[in-house]
C-alpha cells in the first residue's frame, strides 16, 4: 500500500511542473510560418498571406538547404510582411502546387496576397532580397501607409 501511495503522490507532484513547462514553451513558439506544401491550397491564403513556395526534388538539395537557412535566419521579417513559406520536396507526390506552378528542380516562387505570381527564381534568395520585392508590391505599399496612419 505504501509504494502505491508514493507513486500516486509523485504523479500529482510532477503534473503541475509539466504544465508550467508546457506553458513556457508555447509562448516561445512563433506563429507557423513554414508549412508543408504538399497538402497546401493557395486559395486558403488569398487576401490573407503572401505564399513563398520553395520547391526542390529532394530535401537534401544544397540549394534547398541554403534557401531554408536564409529563411529561418530572418523569420521575423517574413512574418512582418504576412509571408507563409510552403515547402515541397517530393516531386513524385504531384501536389496541387506542383501542378499549378510546374517547377523543374529547385524553384522559389513568391505569390502576392491577390494570387499574382511576382517572382520565380531558380536559385536561393536572401530574405533581404525577397523583402525588397514584397515592399514594392502595391498592396504592401498600402499596408505600410495604413500602419503609419496616412492615406
Amino acid at each position: 500500500m505504501k509504494p502505491l501511495l508514493a507513486i500516486v503522490f509523485m504523479m500529482f507532484s510532477v503534473a503541475p511542473l509539466a504544465a508550467q513547462e508546457g506553458d513556457e514553451t508555447r509562448e516561445d513558439i512563433p506563429p507557423a510560418i513554414i508549412l508543408p506544401g504538399e497538402t497546401a491550397d493557395l486559395n486558403e491564403f488569398l487576401w490573407i498571406k503572401r505564399p513563398l513556395v520553395v520547391f526542390a526534388d529532394s530535401p537534401a538539395d544544397p540549394r534547398y538547404t541554403l534557401q531554408m537557412e536564409y529563411l529561418t535566419e530572418r523569420l521575423e521579417y517574413l512574418d512582418e510582411r504576412d509571408v507563409v513559406v510552403l515547402t515541397d520536396t517530393d516531386p513524385s507526390a504531384k501536389s496541387a502546387l506542383r501542378q499549378r506552378l510546374r517547377p523543374r528542380g529547385f524553384m522559389l516562387v513568391l505569390i502576392g496576397k491577390d494570387g499574382t505570381i511576382y517572382l520565380r527564381k531558380p536559385l536561393p534568395w536572401d530574405v533581404r532580397e525577397i523583402s525588397r520585392v514584397i515592399d514594392k508590391m502595391p498592396m504592401r505599399q498600402q499596408e505600410i501607409r495604413d500602419r503609419r496612419g496616412g492615406s
